[in-house]
């Protein structure tokens, strides 16, 4: 038994209660989606796993549970955007757009479990394909908003990011594709750790090139790897004996010396970025820090214009514009995201939603052609913590007492006219004595008790208890349709 415990410390037992107040909450957030015009869809738990080693980033990767069966390697659903994209490419790209998606169910990630952080959790969430910002991104912002306005959480706060105006300031620095989306992910570890931390890990994950071993200037991605070859042979390095095809070795070793060659750039990204990560704050004050920056860079950003619109359309949402904070020092982790980013946490700050823009991935999933899209989720079981307790239920309860064992069919005829009218009602499979089950029945909370004995099964009634206020009365199984 305690093997079983243990195989599923981290997970986390949703007992009754917490059961209810997530599926109140949860009830409340899917009538704001469907009453905005979102279709539910529901998909595996299981999917392969490259679907998600692609494009969820290394830190997220690290926490998918990947396992293999029947020569496939295959992994436990860790977020939904990645597998609602899959099923678009595979069965949807012939409705018409924008298509809205909505999704609720389990996913999984192995992380260190901590408060309403769990191993395994649910998300209810929204996926806009075939949406452009800036109006989808408004949309899925204000929604976002909406759903937990409907579950009754208070004092939320929702802060922006932009990834795509990122990629713009590294653009300008002459970085690679691999540099700049590793520098982008740096983002929250350069606000925690600084420049200096972020440059040293960069440096590590990359690796260091043999000794005295430079490209020569100018030469394209095919050239490098035509003179890198020559020069390993002339080294008399063999390629064959490694685990590694030598292709794959030649292109990370050339891979280490780009980003040697980069390193000037990537320090002066770094200090770039380190102060795009100090701008936070309403967008009153942080929009004009932004512009501020931009000017000193020289860049004419289109970035920058999309975000100002976005701003300007919550508005015709009806956000309070008291609730928003652009911050760009959030990064979300995940490498599919291409343009605004967003979160929203609670007063205490426990993120409850999160979401962003991510217009490459349908390509990449091997759809017909681009396709931008824009989605967020929430963590129903934070935002049911973050939510007012709901109230006591409300539903009227009996318990249907038989005397003797003889009178046990007749206890379940007047259990099914109970139900007709709408009470919860349960009959007792113990076998107790009345006294017992009247004692039972107050403890778990029931309103009424049904006594069914000899008498009442000759007859046709039942001794009907109000257990709160003590009284009782014989009725007639007609009498039970006026309660």
């Amino acid at each position: 038994m305690s093997s079983m415990i243990e195989a599923v410390r981290g997970m986390h037992d949703m007992l009754p209660g917490e059961q209810r107040a997530a599926a109140l909450a949860r009830t409340a957030i899917e009538a704001v989606l469907v009453a905005h015009g979102y279709t539910p869809i529901d998909l595996p738990i299981i999917e392969h796993r490259d679907l998600y080693l692609r494009k969820l980033g290394e830190e997220l990767a690290g926490k998918v549970y990947e396992f293999s069966f029947g020569g496939r390697d295959l992994a436990l659903r860790p977020e939904w955007t990645a597998s609602v994209l899959r099923a678009y490419v595979a069965h949807l790209q012939d409705q018409p757009l924008p298509l809205r998606l909505s999704y609720a169910g389990p996913v999984f990630r192995y992380e260190r479990p901590q408060r309403h952080t769990y191993r395994q959790f649910t998300q209810v969430g929204v996926e806009i394909v075939g949406g452009p910002a800036p109006r989808a991104d408004a949309e899925a912002l204000a929604l976002a908003c909406a759903g937990l306005d409907a579950a009754g959480v208070t004092g939320y706060q929702v802060m922006i990011g932009h990834v795509g105006l990122i990629r713009e300031l590294l653009g300008c620095l002459g970085l690679t594709e691999r540099a700049q989306g590793a520098l982008v992910w740096s983002l929250e570890h350069l606000r925690k750790d600084g420049p200096e931390a972020v440059g040293r890990r960069l440096r590590e994950d990359a690796g260091e090139p043999p000794l005295g071993l430079e490209l020569p200037p100018g030469l394209d991605e095919g050239q490098a790897t035509i003179w890198l070859l020559r020069t390993l042979q002339a080294m008399q390095i063999d390629l064959s004996t490694g685990t590694r095809a030598p292709e794959e070795v030649v292109a990370r070793l050339l891979r280490k010396l780009r980003r040697r060659d980069e390193q000037a750039a990537i320090e002066r990204a770094l200090a770039m970025l380190a102060h795009l990560s100090a701008i936070s704050g309403p967008p009153a004050a942080a929009m004009p820090a932004l512009a501020a920056l931009l000017d000193e860079e020289g860049l004419r950003s289109t970035a920058y214009s999309e975000l100002r619109a976005i701003l300007d359309l919550l508005g015709a949402h009806g956000l309070d514009p008291a609730r928003v904070v652009i911050d760009f020092g959030i990064g979300r982790g995940l490498h599919y995201y291409s343009g605004i980013i967003f979160e929203i946490d609670d007063p205490s700050g426990m993120q409850l939603c999160g979401g962003g823009r991510y217009d490459d991935l349908v390509a990449a999933l091997g759809g017909r052609g681009s396709v931008p899209a824009v989605g967020f989720a929430y963590g129903l079981e934070r935002v049911a913590a973050a939510a007012p307790a709901p109230p006591p239920e409300s539903r009227r309860v009996a318990l249907v007492a038989p005397v003797a064992d003889d009178d046990y069919a007749y206890a379940h005829e007047v259990a099914r006219r109970l139900r007709a009218r709408g009470l919860v009602a349960s009959v007792d499979v113990r076998g107790r004595h009345l006294g017992k089950n009247l004692s039972d029945a107050a403890r778990r909370g029931a309103a009424f008790a049904a006594i069914v004995g000899l008498e009442e099964r000759q007859s046709r009634t039942l001794v009907w208890r109000d257990l709160e206020r003590r009284d009782e009365q014989r009725l007639t199984l007609e009498e039970i349709d006026e309660l």
